[in-house]
């Protein structure tokens, strides 16, 4: 697992400056040394891994070269992706006083620039052309021309199989925002072609089209949970049963029998299992504990040494936590530290004492004193060394799905909650529960939330410390894309569409023995009730993870008014309902206008 993680760590530093502009997704890189351009490619491996590489990068990487962002760490796809996808519904705010997040907090966003909605338009369409163009360049007739031998040229027909997953999860994640995007392939024209924006049923289409065929058995994806941390069939089937669960609101038309279908053959793959620890999934080292990974079927590396960034782990963990609580004190003495300094005190005095440090002074000949100073061993509580805290969760949410009892705030706010996937994950210490009648500078109201911890899971926080001393700003923690506690929600839900919920029990009932708490019965037929109760369990197994308005639009609860959270549609009290049209985002203005073949939905 750990070297080809490190096939993709060795090329990250040369692809920093590999980035195309914006205005015209469809130029080939000029850049001799761009990886995507046509001088960049051989007769070696080396070149189409990096190249391969490169298209991977894009949900992880903070470059900011042709955009238009002051912010590198606001550009990183999986955060802005997240930051749509969550800030906009009940399960997180954001406390930060940037215009980006007063819009999305509240649904008052509009068809002005918006740093986030930017980044996911921009990073997901560059991701397409990067794919794009790595497809030419390894188009057979480029690898005859070239003589790459027999050996290499099979190898790469995976390569080219992983491209175009991800061009497929690119434009999954870019109709799901934006509805009709710009479309491409590597058959469309290369030059000065402003891109055609195709209907979000065609998109939907092609993503299905081109999943189908990758999980097929001539494909020559690589087989599941062979080609960690890349991709694979596992990976291409479980972002199939994504796309079929959500097929209703793609297309109008429903797609329960094939979503239940492709669950059923991630199961048959026999490959995959549950991690029997809920929080070893979000931990530092959940890319190496396998405890961890067998749950993962795609996941976006990160590693605090040689693949940073300030999106993913780093963004959830150093966004939901102050740089003053980082550490918890103990009474353990780590070490005591003696100097001699300059005589400057009376000759007759008191031993200082500070905040957990001692000083004890002793008079030592007639022009030095002794100085000692107590260091006592700290506990780190997420392994992280700065802290931007931000993010947080209102009571109502937690309330209606977690129902906390005897919960305390302040310093030692504590609580009691018996679903496993709260309990020590959620916080209310150094927390106030808040009025919230604002969200601009709330830092500390509201519960936190810890749910990701860069400290590996075999490793206590005083150990973690004593083994770092300082910690890195950027965390290890892998971040989770598809996960098989997803797959077994997707299946339930599919199921009890079809009228056949007992048939998915089983594993709704794995889910229930890690919680701790008694696994829902999955309704045989679907209604009302059904629904509340799948919008209620995908929130909590999925806290955090990207799905929520996803799911709440899938519920027909994102912009409507049966269901309320505060602050939504402006209203901080109770909530209220918003325009319809705003279940899809607008295209960027500066993007409408590199491109004038763009157009928003309507209402905008």
């Amino acid at each position: 697992m750990k070297t080809t993680k490190y096939i993709l760590v060795a090329v990250v530093g040369a692809l920093l400056t590999t980035m195309s502009c914006v205005q015209d997704l469809e130029t080939m890189p000029m850049n001799p040394w761009d990886s995507t351009s046509e001088t960049a490619y051989g007769k070696s491996r080396d070149s189409y891994v990096q190249g391969l590489a490169r298209l991977y990068f894009n949900f992880t990487t903070n470059d900011t070269k042709d955009l238009l962002l002051s912010d590198a760490g606001a550009s990183e796809l999986i955060r802005s992706f997240w930051s749509c996808q969550e800030v906009s519904t009940d399960e997180v705010k954001c406390a930060w006083g940037d215009a980006w997040a007063e819009a999305i907090n509240q649904n008052t966003y509009d068809d002005s620039e918006n740093d986030m909605v930017y980044a996911v338009f921009v990073r997901t369409l560059q991701g397409v052309s990067y794919v794009n163009e790595y497809l030419r360049q390894t188009a057979p007739e480029r690898l005859e021309a070239r003589g790459v031998d027999a050996e290499l040229k099979a190898e790469i027909q995976g390569f080219r199989a992983e491209a175009r997953f991800l061009r497929a999860y690119f434009y999954w994640m870019a109709m799901d925002i934006f509805g009709n995007v710009p479309f491409t392939t590597e058959d469309s024209p290369v030059g000065d072609v402003l891109p055609n924006q195709k209907p979000r049923k065609e998109v939907y289409e092609f993503i299905v089209s081109e999943l189908e065929e990758l999980a097929g058995e001539d494909s020559a994806m690589p087989s599941a949970a062979s080609n960690r941390p890349r991709a694979d069939k596992g990976s291409v089937l479980g972002l199939l049963a994504r796309v079929y669960l959500n097929a209703e609101v793609y297309t109008g038309t429903p797609a329960w029998t094939e979503c239940k279908q492709t669950c059923e053959k991630i199961y048959a793959l026999n490959t995959y299992q549950l991690s029997s620890n809920y929080e070893h999934l979000f931990r530092g080292d959940n890319g190496e504990n396998p405890n961890a990974y067998n749950e993962f079927l795609f996941a976006a590396y990160y590693d605090g040494d040689k693949a940073q960034s300030w999106g993913g782990g780093t963004f959830l963990t150093c966004g939901a936590a102050d740089s003053k609580e980082l550490l918890g004190t103990t009474n353990d003495i780590h070490e005591i530290k003696i100097d001699t300094v300059a005589y400057t005190r009376p000759k007759h005095f008191k031993p200082e004492e500070g905040d957990r440090v001692i000083y004890d002074w002793r008079e030592r000949g007639d022009s030095a004193v002794i100085k000692t100073d107590t260091i006592y061993k700290q506990v780190s509580r997420l392994g992280i060394g700065n802290g931007w805290l931000g993010l947080h969760i209102h009571e109502k949410f937690v309330k209606d799905h977690f129902n906390p009892e005897n919960v305390t705030w302040g310093e030692n706010g504590s609580f009691t909650i018996k679903d496993q996937r709260a309990a020590n994950v959620l916080l209310t210490a150094r927390r106030t529960a808040g009025s919230f009648s604002t969200l601009a500078n709330s830092f500390a109201q509201g519960w936190g939330c810890w749910k990701y911890n860069n400290i590996p899971h075999n490793e206590t926080g005083l150990e973690f410390w004593e083994r770092t001393g300082s910690p890195d700003k950027s965390t290890n923690i892998d971040y989770p894309l598809i996960r098989l506690g997803e797959i077994h929600l997707i299946y339930a839900e599919a199921c009890c569409r079809l009228g056949q919920g007992a048939t998915a029990q089983p594993k709704m009932n794995e889910l229930a023995v890690r919680t701790g708490v008694e696994a829902i019965t999955v309704p045989g037929a679907w209604d009302d009730e059904a629904m509340k109760l799948f919008r209620a369990e995908r929130a909590r197994e999925l806290l955090w993870e990207g799905h929520r308005r996803t799911d709440l639009i899938r519920y027909d609860s994102y912009w409507q008014g049966s269901y309320l959270w505060p602050f939504k549609g402006g209203n901080a009290s109770t909530g209220a309902e918003f325009p319809e049209y705003k279940k899809l985002y607008a295209i960027p203005p500066s993007q409408i206008k590199a491109n004038t073949n763009l157009q928003n939905p309507i209402g905008y």
